[in-house]
């Protein structure tokens, strides 16, 4: 018996069918998102930020995800985050990563 498989993508803003998988991958405080866009939402959302990118600063590529320095990475002062974390009760190795837990309630504190 013969089965074919059909994938149809849908943009994600109006629900219409996508022809193509579009998908816009874009990072807003510290957090990165997806979202599948017909041509003209893509359009729109590029219209929409374009008076803020032109202004900002561009801080380097977001395609490989990784950096190799945690402090700029990060975004944070790691040897300040450690001592406040080490001053507050929270366990955090004096290498490595810090966990997400200690520094959103480094954030909270700050």
């Amino acid at each position: 018996m013969a089965q074919k498989t059909i994938t149809q993508f849908f943009d994600d803003l109006d629900n219409s069918p996508l022809d193509d998988a579009a998908t816009i991958t874009f990072a807003l405080e510290r957090k990165t998102y997806e979202i599948d866009l017909s041509e003209a939402n893509k359009e729109k959302l590029r219209e929409a930020l374009a008076p803020f990118i032109k202004v900002a600063r561009p801080v380097g590529s977001t395609s490989t995800g990784r950096s190799t320095s945690s402090r700029k990475a990060s975004g944070y002062n790691l040897a300040a985050v450690r001592a406040w974390a080490a001053q507050n009760g929270h366990k955090v190795s004096e290498r490595g990563r810090v966990p997400a837990s200690v520094l959103e309630a480094y954030d909270a504190a700050h």
